[in-house]
């Protein structure tokens, strides 16, 4: 079976073409090939699919074998694929996912795709859909206590849940030990992605990841933008962003006009490959 290995600012994603492959059981494949050691490597697996909706359907996988709904940094890489494997010759497409249809416009270079900017529809804020249980609306300073230290989150959903809480330095903040505990808090029924975030200034924001299912990776493309969202609601920056993850920066705007989240950023082929187990 061909697979394409792809990233968005290191966030790694095997991507295989299902328009020429068959994948009968996503949820292990995802397991097996997303190992560090025994497979490729990565936070999981995309299948890029025909869709009677959209131009396309993107199913992603964690590492873990858990599916989930959207991630930011992959249909951005979807969207590079489609395009310079010759699936496409539009640069603005629709494309399936279980957060809804998303809508990209991909820049090129060379015939390339460079950049893809991809309009993320409206985050939602009320906790039954998110979701969390609270009381809040919006969610904002929803207290989790880790190890004897309160934590106040913000939550948010961009098709997938998400929770941020703000810290004086990301750069040394224990993530790992914090976001395992945050991540199956029972008041978050789906679990949930926690961001870390440091207010650099009113257009720049340093943030560190927790995934769902998948641990910290170099960065999440919804995660950034449900960190803008809380941060305006928190009155913290700017409806439009850079938010600096460990693997780069994504450019994040809220819309005032039509409500919706727009992300652009880069997508780019790590290598091609055949898996024969």
């Amino acid at each position: 079976m061909k697979f394409t290995k792809m990233n968005g600012l290191g966030n790694d994603y095997i991507y295989i073409n299902c328009f020429e492959e068959t994948v009968e059981n996503p949820n292990s494949l995802s397991v097996e090939m997303s190992n560090r050691n025994f497979g490729v490597g990565s936070d999981g697996l995309v299948l890029i699919m025909p869709s009677e909706i959209a131009d396309f359907r993107m199913r992603m996988f964690n590492s873990d074998g858990s599916e989930a709904e959207m991630c930011g940094n992959a249909i951005r890489c979807v969207g590079k694929y489609v395009y310079d494997y010759k699936l496409t010759d539009k640069t603005t497409i629709s494309v399936e996912t279980l957060a809804g249809i998303k809508v990209l416009d991909m820049a090129l270079e060379n015939n390339k795709v460079t950049t893809v900017k991809v309009d993320m529809g409206e985050p939602i804020l009320e906790a039954s859909l998110i979701p969390v249980i609270s009381e809040k609306m919006p969610v904002i300073d929803e207290i989790i206590e880790v190890d004897g230290k309160e934590y106040k989150f913000t939550c948010v959903s961009m098709g997938n849940p998400h929770a941020i809480t703000y810290v004086d330095e990301v750069k040394d903040f224990p993530v790992d030990k914090i976001g395992k505990v945050v991540e199956v808090d029972p008041k978050f029924p789906r679990k949930i992605n926690v961001e870390f975030v440091e207010v650099v200034d009113d257009n720049t924001l340093n943030m560190r990841v927790w995934e769902r299912g998948a641990g910290e990776t170099m960065a999440c493309g919804t995660g950034a933008c449900a960190t803008l969202v809380a941060s305006v609601l928190n009155n913290k920056v700017n409806r439009k962003a850079i938010v600096k993850l460990l693997g780069g920066d994504l450019l994040i705007e809220w819309n005032e006009n039509d409500n919706h989240i727009y992300m652009t950023g880069p997508a780019t082929v790590s290598f091609q490959g055949i898996w024969e187990r």
